[in-house]
């Protein structure tokens, strides 16, 4: 297959199975195994910042680091990179059509195949160390099928409970499946259902139970946020998002739980996370900000944090979501910060549509288009800050429509 008709076939089977039948029959056949140091990480919400932040780190100490994150923003390409540098299209079609055969054969699906395209590009690489970023859950996530030398759980929440669960403990159950023998698990502020159940899962695993510790004295200045992390002092990171303080001092305690077998000097730390910028996450272009904010706990965490990034200008919000997410919580949360709220949708078969925002209408306007709304809000702002939200898909899809008008 050439690459258009293999994003098509990869579009075709993004079919939503949650299971892990097919994969462990098609990696059997396939005497698939993956023995490098990893870690691995699945959450709620902070999973790709975290990943993010560890990959800058190391590679910041100097270590060949392999990473893995989901979803990608424009192409499959995206979620693989060695050193920072993603997987060519060409290796990707080529990995791709090697294995078509038994793609086919066992009816796997996109992230099914696009997790094991990634795994065989960074076994290639043999990198000294691998990030690797569950895509949801983790017990039978595609990409629960290796041995970390440290699981980490940023946060649990409920979120999509047709697949994970009905409570925040049966959430934690599924994203405790990725604890294994012996293995240190490492987790963020957890709600008491959720910790006790992990610390369970834990005890009967003999995996070491580590809670991150508070951070303190965060404060903005002109280069960025800065923070107190355990002993280290005055750590800077470029980012307005209030949240992600959070999802770093995540990587500052992996990297100290790991010390022993992956050293990493302060110098190197420090500088790893002040390079590590991410898209997409309190992210400006001009008067527009993007945040992928896509579940209650993310939308609070964002809308506490308009102070910081505001700057005492008024916020008009752009807002698109799937259909599963809970946006009776998300838009009341924005609407508390915001000046007022917009809804639309976008090109994607999971996303809301005007009759899914039926019981929302009286209370916030809906456009179509959202080119057309977001246009519109320019001009009637110009000099406001307009934040577009809701869903990682559709900030990402808004962003290239800027970026491309910009060019």
């Amino acid at each position: 297959m050439n690459r258009d008709e293999i994003l098509s076939y990869l579009a075709e089977h993004d079919n939503g199975r949650y299971d892990r039948d097919h994969f462990d029959e098609f990696l059997a056949k396939e005497k698939f195994s993956f023995s490098l140091p990893a870690i691995h990480i699945t959450g709620s919400n902070g999973k790709g910042a975290t990943a993010h932040y560890l990959e800058s780190i190391y590679r910041a100490a100097g270590y060949n680091v392999a990473s893995y994150r989901s979803p990608y923003l424009y192409s499959p390409c995206e979620m693989v990179a060695f050193n920072g540098e993603t997987i060519s299209e060409e290796t990707f079609d080529n990995l791709f059509n090697v294995y078509l055969k038994d793609f086919q054969k066992f009816d796997l699906s996109a992230f099914e195949i696009e997790t094991f395209i990634a795994f065989m590009f960074i076994i290639s690489k043999r990198p000294d160390i691998a990030i690797i970023e569950c895509g949801m859950g983790g017990a039978v996530d595609a990409t629960n099928i290796f041995t970390p030398i440290l699981s980490i759980i940023t946060t649990v929440s409920l979120e999509h409970t047709s697949y994970l669960g009905r409570s925040v403990s049966e959430i934690a159950q599924n994203k405790g499946g990725i604890i294994k023998e012996e293995v240190p698990v490492l987790t963020g502020e957890l709600d008491e259902a959720a910790k006790v159940t992990l610390m369970d899962m834990a005890k009967e695993l003999n995996a070491t139970y580590h809670i991150v510790s508070d951070y303190h004295f965060a404060h903005h200045e002109a280069d960025g946020q800065h923070f107190q992390y355990g002993e280290r002092e005055d750590i800077v990171l470029h980012s307005d998002a209030d949240y992600e303080l959070k999802n770093a001092s995540l990587a500052i305690e992996a990297v100290d739980l790991l010390a022993k077998e992956f050293p990493v000097k302060d110098e190197a730390l420090r500088a790893g996370l002040i390079d590590a910028e991410l898209p997409l996450h309190v992210e400006r272009i001009g008067n527009i900000v993007f945040d992928g904010a896509h579940n209650p706990e993310a939308v609070d965490a964002l809308a506490k944090s308009f102070p910081s990034f505001t700057n005492g200008k008024t916020v008009h919000v752009l807002f698109a979501a799937f259909r599963d997410k809970n946006i009776a919580v998300e838009l009341p949360l924005l609407g508390t910060y915001s000046a007022d709220i917009t809804l639309t949708t976008f090109d994607h078969p999971r996303a809301r549509g005007e009759m899914d925002y039926f019981l929302y209408m009286g209370d916030y306007p809906y456009v179509e288009n959202y080119q057309d709304a977001l246009k519109d809000l320019e001009e009637k702002y110009p000099d406001d800050l307009i934040l577009v939200t809701g869903s990682i898909a559709f900030a990402a899809l808004v962003r290239k429509f800027v970026m491309e008008r910009k060019a």
